[in-house]
């Protein structure tokens, strides 16, 4: 329904944000995972016609939608990573605005409005501007207004950024079910995004596609390589300049730390069944944690761990 092929982003100065990425995308939600500067929002921006991939191909429904981008957008509900709006409206009426552009009637449009700020849970701030809304009340309008012309192709970048926690289990199982027969291409740095609502997950680092599958399969990827051991204090730096460690908690007995390692990293360590966030960093690091010193999105996911 929604092909990538060999899609390449270079920008001024050289700097290669994409890297000949290809996704073959059919209905169902596939979850983008990497970290912050893997290339996930240039990517997004190209499959939603924002931009023009510097080479590359992109098809909807087999017709190419770099040249002909009509169709696409046309079934297309496109949330950004970073989403305006204008402050002095008020949320029913930036929505009816954004409808009007999206062709819809008056009509079909406000009763649609209002089932949208339903679900959004805004229909007690309909009459606040915007501009007195939080960050997670203006991320809230920005999904109502994607999801305006019930579209075919769903494409969210970071959605979930400034929701708290109730929202985004509610905004994760609105995606789960909007995916059962449209294209939803969900992308984010957060692990706990997608590992209950995906079931094909991409994850990217450095413009390139690192692996896709299965959360299974993904998981399959960090079996016995997930290692808890508990130390003395004095030798957490050495640890964290030998491994990738994924947390640590500071008890009375020492520190208890989980970490990756390919094989057994001391002879009192003892072997994790590991989860999703353990498998996303054994692709992103490799389990002996030697490619480097981590980015900013893999310091993110470790911040636990430092903050002990």
């Amino acid at each position: 329904m929604l092909d990538l092929v060999g899609i390449t982003k270079v920008y001024r100065g050289g700097k290669r944000a994409v890297d000949e990425m290809t996704l073959n995308l059919k209905p169902g939600m596939l979850g983008l995972l990497g970290p912050n500067g893997a290339g996930k929002s240039s990517l997004m921006r190209i499959a939603a016609t924002v931009t023009r991939p510097t080479s590359g191909q992109l098809f909807f429904h087999g017709e190419d939608a770099v040249a002909r981008p009509q169709a696409l957008r046309q079934a297309l509900g496109y949330l950004p990573q970073d989403f305006g709006v204008y402050p002095n409206l008020t949320s029913r009426e930036f929505l009816m605005y954004l409808a009007a552009a999206k062709g819809l009637s008056a009509r079909s449009a406000k009763a649609r409005i209002d089932e949208l700020l339903e679900l959004v849970n805004l229909t007690e701030a309909v009459k606040r501007p915007l501009g007195k809304y939080s960050g997670g009340m203006l991320r809230r309008v920005g999904i109502a207004q994607v999801l305006l012309a019930d579209p075919q192709v769903i494409i969210v970048d970071e959605p979930t950024a400034g929701l708290d926690p109730e929202e985004r289990v509610r905004f994760r199982n609105l995606l789960s079910d909007l995916a059962a027969d449209r294209v939803v291409l969900l992308s984010t740095h957060i692990v706990s995004d997608i590992e209950s609502v995906a079931s094909d997950i991409a994850v990217v680092s450095n413009g390139r596609l690192r692996t896709r599958g299965t959360p299974e399969a993904l998981l399959r990827s960090a079996d016995g390589r997930v290692w808890e051991v508990l130390v003395d204090p004095g030798s957490v730096p050495l640890i964290q300049s030998r491994y990738t460690v994924i947390r640590m908690v500071r008890t009375t007995e020492g520190v208890r730390i989980r970490l990756l390692a390919q094989e057994r990293p001391y002879e009192e360590a003892v072997p994790l069944t590991p989860d999703l966030e353990d498998a996303y960093l054994t692709v992103i690091r490799g389990a002996s944690g030697e490619e480097g010193t981590p980015s900013f999105g893999e310091r993110r996911l470790q911040h636990k761990a430092r903050a002990v």
